[in-house]
This record gives structure tokens, sequence and C-alpha cells, in this order.
């Protein structure tokens, strides 16, 4: 087992090599680095709210109308999101956050998706990494949590990468070899 022992007990957020309550060799953070990290993903989820209401609305031109309607419904699961990461947040004894991730805005349609794609693949990135850290400190149901608001997340990316006529990115731990 790694672990730091020096004289600097406030530095206590950073990631060390445990054993995990799995038994196995994993990197543990921190209850509170959780819920840190959980509020940079609440504000994101926040981020997502506002630019697909605002992005379903001022999306012009036929070929936008499918992907228009799809993005006031992410909308509604954004908002599911954020309720769930709240509600996780709360459950590790933190305060959600309040304040929104910043949102890119255009006058080009597939610019204004491409921010939405490009946000979602760092979601998704931070989700699947989140579902790892709270495994490693046993806190199963959170992953659990985690996983299922991924599933949706991911369906997203097909959405957005379809609409601009891209195919998914690949966003596995794992490259392929060419």
């Amino acid at each position: 087992m790694a672990r730091n022992h020096g004289s600097q007990r406030s530095n206590r957020n950073v990631i060390e090599a445990t054993t995990g309550r799995n038994g196995s060799e994993e990197s543990c953070i921190s209850r509170e680095e959780l819920i840190r990290l959980l509020n940079e993903d609440l504000a994101r989820e926040y981020q997502a709210i506002i630019a697909y209401v605002v992005y379903s609305q001022v999306l012009k031109g036929a070929e936008y109308m499918n992907i228009a309607k799809e993005l006031e419904t992410h909308a509604s699961e954004e908002l599911a999101h954020a309720l769930t990461i709240s509600k996780l947040i709360d459950y590790l004894g933190g305060v959600p956050t309040t304040q929104p991730k910043p949102v890119k805005i255009s006058k080009d349609p597939a610019e204004l998706l491409r921010f939405d794609l490009d946000n979602e693949n760092e979601t998704v990135r931070n989700y699947r990494q989140r579902v790892r850290e709270s495994e490693a400190r046993g806190e199963f149901a959170i992953a659990e949590h985690i996983r299922e608001i991924l599933m949706q997340e991911q369906e997203h990316q097909i959405d957005l990468a379809t609409a601009l006529g891209e195919e998914v990115p690949d966003m596995s731990d794992c490259r392929e070899s060419e």
C-alpha cells in the first residue's frame, strides 16, 4: 500500500494508491475530493441544461428540426442528472453547487452542435472516472447511479454525432492498434 504519511496532513484530497474495500489495489480519493468532483459534474449538468434549452430554440433550418426537438428532450434528461448528482453530493455530506460552467453560443448551428458534442465527450470521460473513483471508495450505489447517467450521456453523444454526420467518438480507455 502506498500512502503519503508526510507532515502535510492537509493534502488529503490527493489520489493515493490504497487497497479498496473490494480488496484490489486502486486509486482512492477522499470523500471531500469526490464531493468536489461531483460538484464539477453538477456544474457541467447545469451548463448542459442551459445549452440544450437555448440551442433547441435557436437552431434554424429544416435540417436541424429533428435534432432541435431532441435537444429539448436532452434538457429534461440533464435536469434529472443534476438532481441525481445533487442527491449524491448531499448523501456524501457536501453542498451542491449553484454555478454552471460557461455556455458557448454561436450563430452557426453546426458549431452549436459541436459545442454540445464536445461537452458530452468531456462528461462521458468524467463520469467513467467517477465510477472508478466511487467503486474504489466502496461507494457502489453511487457508481450505479452514475452508470445510469452515463448511459444517457452516451445516447446524447450518438444523437449529436449523427446530427453532425460523424461517427460517435471513441471514448474507450483502450485504443485499437492499427
